[in-house]
């Protein structure tokens, strides 16, 4: 099977609508279980759905997973141990959520936990838990200790599936038809599996407690009875509340279990137990499936059935014994036997041994194999997973290389941008460095600047003292001069730095002047404005005493009011509980009034059963299942509406209107089928009058239970929905045999056969393109002329009929798109079944008149064929084209571009028919002109006719108009062949006698004119004719005459023959021969 197949089997089965999951796509991931031996493709396409965060999607997961560990292939077990521990955290996760699906979920994936463990701990017990007792027997293997632990381990395996059964029940609301719906399908779809385990479980727990009681004191099983007891009484109650569900009924077939549970104390007991067995309805199965018991034909390759085989082909070879039955119990206490019995007991005894060890044998090697299997999926996997992990190394090997050539790339840009880090930080050091000596330099210069100015203080001091001693200090002063020139210069700087830095001060301290200013003009205005805005809360303050006194006043008004809005509500909310019961009642009274107006309109069509008004009516079944329908259709709308109703009482028009519409419609499908009855067989019709009474009091039965609320919620269509399906049923073996065509099948028809009328056209015109081809091949001279003339038009023929289809299928794309609206275009087919079978019919008409022609065409061109059998294909496929406008045109806008098309295109196809004729016409004219004739074979009479064909012919044909000819005692005219054997030849008049005329008696609405009415036709003797006979102007020189027919015949018997009729005709003239033109023949 496909993988891909499989996955989309699992994505449609497991989604999250709240429907069922469908058996088919559960089926197709069972049989990809088995084709694939493993469940691998499931899990890996279940690991990516989001099942943790949607709880119908989980839900459907179980549903399927439960199904595929019943009855997939073994080794899905195997394969789905390792995501135990995940399903076990979702179902803690799910546990939470107390509402929806959350506590379903959690429930039964600690089911599928429980199960998976079971089948883990007892791998004799297959997934579908059918064992028979020997298996049963061997499972224990002999030991009481094992027989106990493997109860104890059923009783906790059954109790999971009681809780599922529980909790799905408990979330169900069982006082409405929730079975029916597809939200209650969805949830109940799963107890189909837990249904068949517990059957299972049940029946091999109480087959291991009379074991165990046969082995053990009661006392020690005293815990086992109680258990077992508890899950009997649940296990029966949940049997029958599931067997009276609708949805199960069609599904499978529920045990019932007996009314007290089993006496293990009594060991007797054990041969009044019966096995519950759950039956599978065929009804049920796919019709691929057989119908089976509760088990399904891919467990056929189970190792327990060949077991089974195995044991059933043995005892026929070897025979079998009852006392070889682990659970007989009968012949623990039997009698002495003597020695023959002895010697068959013994020889049974070596035969249980050779059969067990043969078993044990065989299961050895079954288990060898398994597990020879199981190691070399073991030994893939592991190899996969090293190939897997090889090719991850692989892959983070590179990612690792690249990784580290990135590094180094960075490492070099890291060293080139520390490099220059480490230049720009030595020069900020180096500026740094001359920094500090440059600002040492000027502590230094503004120290020496400070000293200079005390020296030059002390010198200014000194001045006066100086000038007495300048003569003795000139040398010191001449000495200091350069010194003080030098301080001087520094201290102007200074002085002037000083200046600019006392300027700066001047102009701060304007700016802090103007500043000074504004502020205190600021201030002045703040108190005016202190000053007005104390006067103003003066003022405001005497207002407030005023609004405190005028607001006392007002919540006084306001508390009166208060009084009267209370009262005035009390009387209102009375008012309005007082129109909504009004307005109750009303709505009562008008579902009361609808209901009776129902009734009586249903009532009134099951009198007119009786009325003979009808006898005289006939109806169609199809119309009866569109009646049908609608009614169906309505009853669903009307549930709704009541449901509606309930929600919203005040809203009752809809629920009105439904009823209504369920009466008038009921009525006319009883009526509908009164009328259809008259065209049916009498077993029908009895069976159709029948269900539509039946379904009648059904409908004023159900329309009874609108009195009342309370009733009307246990009411039930379903005896409604019954009769509607046995009308349905009836009338579908009414329909014709036209309509046995699925109508959603005629859309799918309709491209069908205008696709194969296209291919047959298509094919045509290659096949005279051929044609064509091996004339000019073949043929020269006026042979090869006519045939490329034939030809030719016989493509332009095809060329015209294929313009024709491509704008019929334009206009019927068109008509499609125009009319199906919402729908899709197979609902439209559907709906127009009669217009679309009309079209199918015209469609393949085209493809069969194409291939026909083209085969007259085939054999004219190669001699074997007659030139009118081409001219009447070429008709017949004129006609079919014309068939197929007049069935596209019958739906068509008449303003439709695509129907003036396709008006076009017919013309142009009546063209090319008549350019076919008129060239078959001429080339059978020179087909005839060239063919040379052989004198020496040919009569004298011969000649004279081929000399009388070959002039040229003036027609003058009667005109009749197009009734059909009336036999009135004349028998039908011999052929023109006919005319060569019977008549004798005038040579010397040049004339014949034919036996072949028209006269009033066959055509009455001819254009024949009594004998002198035509001028220049010469009158005979009155001698020659009879006094009612009529005369045919053939041509203006000729005249015809017939005897009046007689009883029996034409003319006296004496005279019947071809001398009893005479045409008086020349050479080249025409007559209308018993309703058909034709030519002299002689």
């Amino acid at each position: 099977m496909d993988v891909n197949k499989m996955t989309v089997s699992i994505n449609k089965a497991i989604n999250t609508q709240v429907v069922a999951v469908k058996e088919k796509h559960a089926r197709t991931c069972i049989l990809g279980t088995h084709h694939e031996k493993g469940a691998q493709t499931f899990w890996s396409v279940v690991n990516r759905l989001p099942l943790s965060s949607n709880a119908v999607l989980c839900w459907k997961f179980c549903h399927v997973f439960h199904k595929l560990l019943r009855d997939g292939h073994p080794n899905v077990l195997k394969d789905s141990l390792r995501y135990k521990s995940e399903l076990s955290d979702m179902s803690r996760m799910w546990g939470h959520l107390s509402e929806g699906y959350g506590q379903l979920c959690s429930i039964y994936l600690k089911l599928l936990r429980t199960k998976m463990e079971y089948h883990t701990k007892n791998p004799r017990f297959p997934g579908n838990l059918h064992m028979s007792d020997r298996q049963l027997e061997e499972a224990g293997e002999s030991d009481v200790n094992n027989f106990f632990q493997l109860t104890v381990e059923m009783f906790d395996y059954l109790e999971c599936e009681l809780n599922l059964f529980q909790t799905v029940f408990n979330s169900l609301d069982m006082s409405r038809s929730v079975s029916v719906t597809t939200a209650g399908q969805c949830r109940l779809a799963p107890l189909i599996q837990v249904i068949l385990d517990c059957s299972h479980l049940y029946d091999y727990a109480v087959k291991l407690l009379f074991k165990l009681h046969s082995c053990l004191p009661a006392d020690t099983l005293q815990g086992h009875r109680d258990r077992f007891l508890e899950q009997f009484t649940k296990l029966k109650d949940f049997f029958y509340r599931s067997s009276n569900l609708q949805y199960f009924k069609r599904l499978i077939q529920i045990p019932q279990l007996p009314e007290n549970p089993p006496n293990f104390l009594r060991a007797s007991a054990l041969s009044e137990h019966v096995s519950p067995v759950v039956v599978i309805p065929a009804e049920a199965s796919s019709p691929d499936s057989e119908p089976v018991l509760e088990k399904d034909d891919l467990m056929g390759m189970d190792a327990s059935q060949q077991q089974n085989s195995f044991d059933s082909k043995f005892d026929d070879i070897f025979g079998s014994s009852s006392s070889s039955d682990p659970f007989n119990f009968n012949s623990q206490n039997g009698v002495n036997k003597d020695e023959k019995d002895q010697l068959i007991d013994q020889l049974f005894g070596e035969t249980r041994e050779l059969k067990a060890q043969l078993e044990n044998m065989k299961t050895e090697s079954q288990r060898a194999v398994l597990q020879l299997k199981g190691r070399t999926s073991e030994l893939e996997a592991e190899l996969a997973e090293q190939q897997h992990l090889r090719q991850q190394a692989a892959d983070e090997s590179e990612f690792l290389r690249a990784e580290l050539d990135e590094l180094k790339k960075k490492r070099e840009d890291t060293e080139k941008a520390q490099r220059s880090l480490t230049e720009i930080e030595r020069k900020a050091q180096a500026n740094e460095q001359r920094y500090s000596k440059l600002k040492e330099k000027y502590n230094e210069l503004v120290q020496n600047h400070a000293a200079l100015l005390r020296k030059n203080a002390e010198v200014t001091k000194q001045v006066s003292v100086a000038r007495q001693a300048q003569v003795d200090l000139e040398r010191e002063k001449k000495e200091l001069e350069d010194s003080f020139q030098r301080i001087s210069d520094q201290a102007q700087r200074k002085t002037q730095e000083q200046t600019e830095v006392l300027e700066n001060l001047k102009q701060e301290l304007a700016t802090s002047k103007q500043e000074l200013q504004i502020v205190q003009g600021s201030l002045e205005n703040s108190a005016q404005s202190e000053a007005k805005w104390t006067a103003q809360i003066t003022d405001l303050e005497k207002d407030r005493d005023s609004l405190m006194s005028a607001m006392a006043c007002r919540e006084e008004e306001l508390s009166a009011l208060r009084e009267q809005l209370e009262y005035t509500q009390l009387k209102l909310s009375s008012a309005q509980e007082s129109i909504c019961r009004l307005e109750k009642d009303q709505h009562k009274m008008l579902l009361a009034e609808a209901r009776r107006a129902a009734e009586q309109v249903v009532q009134e069509a099951l009198r007119l059963f009786e009325e003979p008004t009808l006898s005289s009516c006939a109806g169609s079944a199809d119309h009866l299942l569109s009646k049908v329908n609608s009614t169906s259709s309505c009853i669903e709308q009307l549930e709704k509406c009541w449901s509606q109703y309930l929600a919203c009482p005040e809203d009752i028009s809809g629920l009105l209107h439904s009823v209504t519409l369920l009466a008038h419609l009921t009525s006319d499908t009883i009526v509908h089928g009164s009328a259809t009855c008259l065209r049916a067989p009498p077993e029908s019709a009895d069976s159709l009058i029948d269900a539509c009474k039946q379904y009648g009091k059904e409908t004023l039965t159900y329309l009874s239970f609108l009195e009342e609320e309370r009733i009307f919620e246990n009411a039930d269509s379903t005896a409604m929905r019954s009769c509607l399906t046995r009308i349905t049923a009836i009338s579908e073996d009414l329909l014709p045999r036209g309509l046995d065509i699925k109508q959603e099948e005629l859309g799918d028809l309709v491209d069908k056969e205008m696709a194969a009328t296209s291919a047959a056209i298509e094919a045509a015109t290659a096949r005279i393109e051929e044609m064509l081809s091996k004339s000019r091949a073949g043929d020269t001279g006026v042979k090869l002329e006519v045939n490329e003339r034939i030809l030719g038009s016989c493509t332009s023929l095809m060329q015209a009929i294929q313009i024709l289809v491509l704008a019929s299928k334009e206009l019927q794309r068109e008509i499609v798109e125009s009319g199906r609206g919402t729908a899709s275009p197979k609902e439209f087919y559907a709906k127009n079944s009669r217009w679309t079978e009309g079209l199918i019919s015209a469609a393949k008409a085209v493809g069969w008149g194409a291939t026909v022609l083209v085969d007259a065409a085939d054999m004219v061109v190669q001699g074997r064929g007659k030139f009118e059998e081409l001219m009447v294909c070429s008709r017949e496929i004129a006609a079919s084209t014309a068939q197929l406008v007049a069935a596209s045109k019958v739906k068509a806008d008449k303003n439709s571009p695509n129907l003036a098309q396709l008006l076009q295109a017919s013309r142009a196809v009546n063209q090319a028919t008549a350019e076919v004729v008129a060239s078959t016409i001429s080339g059978k004219s020179q087909i005839e002109d060239t063919d040379s004739m052989d004198f020496s074979s040919i009569t004298l009479t011969q000649i004279k006719r081929q000399e009388m064909d070959s002039q040229e012919p003036k027609h003058h044909h009667l005109h009749c108009k197009k009734r059909k000819p009336k036999r009135n005692r004349v028998t039908s005219m011999p052929h023109m062949s006919e005319c060569k054997s019977l008549l004798p030849i005038n040579a010397r008049a040049r004339a014949c006698v034919c036996v072949c005329v028209c006269v009033r008696a066959l055509c009455p609405q001819s254009r024949a004119r009594p004998w002198g009415s035509t001028p220049g036709l010469p009158r005979p003797s009155k001698d020659s004719f009879r006094r009612d006979t009529l005369c045919v102007p053939a041509h203006d020189l000729g005249s015809v005459t017939a005897p009046p027919p007689e009883e029996g015949g034409l003319g006296p018997p004496q005279q019947r023959g071809p001398s009893s009729w005479k045409v008086l005709l020349y050479p080249q003239t025409s007559v209308l021969f018993g309703g058909g033109w034709g030519r002299c023949c002689c």
